[in-house]
């Protein structure tokens, strides 16, 4: 949240459309924010037309459908890929097989600083990793999870984990300042 992962993704596909590669650019279905559907889009308002895919097997067929022996594609860009359902590893490394450059981006751990299954995986197998890090909106410290906010208070370990939201619905917190009710933080409390 907040720390530039889908600015980055924009770059790196600029960079490669730039080079002349074929470029096929996709997100996850389950986020409509800010540029719609149809795009990648920072908080700042940067767009890039992109592919909405809801889990790997659908982003899979896209690429080869999009592809044929003359003409496949060289670069597959994934915005949110912490939302996509299936074996997203299985998919990036059979790209990445294929002669793909894959450039996936996403949040590693959920609202109650829990791993998501999918980004773990993903951070194993891949041959590059940055990792970003927002401002805590509390103490300024580097933020590494993110607060998911209801009536601007933190929201219960209880909540449903994939919940899309945009500003006012989730802060950027350093692990200091990162509290979700009825988890861990609050049982070292009392």
């Amino acid at each position: 949240m907040y720390s530039g992962k889908s600015e980055e993704l924009m770059r790196r596909v600029r960079r490669a459309l730039i080079a002349g590669r074929r470029v096929e650019v996709f997100k996850s279905s389950l986020d409509d924010r800010y540029g719609g559907i149809g795009h990648v889009s920072s908080h700042d308002g940067l767009k890039l037309r992109a592919r909405p895919v809801a889990d790997a097997r659908s982003m899979l067929a896209a690429v080869a459908a999009a592809s044929d022996a003359a003409n496949p594609a060289e670069v597959v860009a994934v915005d949110e890929v912490h939302f996509l359902e299936g074996d997203v590893a299985a998919a990036a490394n059979q790209l990445a097989d294929s002669g793909c450059r894959v450039i996936l981006a996403g949040l590693d751990m959920d609202f109650r600083g829990d791993p998501f299954p999918a980004m773990s995986e993903l951070l194993a197998v891949a041959e590059q990793v940055l990792k970003l890090h927002a401002i805590c909106m509390k103490c300024g410290a580097p933020a590494t999870r993110n607060q998911r906010l209801i009536d601007g208070r933190p929201a219960h370990v209880s909540g449903p984990t994939v919940q899309v939201g945009g500003p006012g619905d989730y802060e950027a917190r350093c692990r200091a300042c990162h509290e979700t009710p009825g988890g861990e933080q609050e049982v070292r409390q009392r």
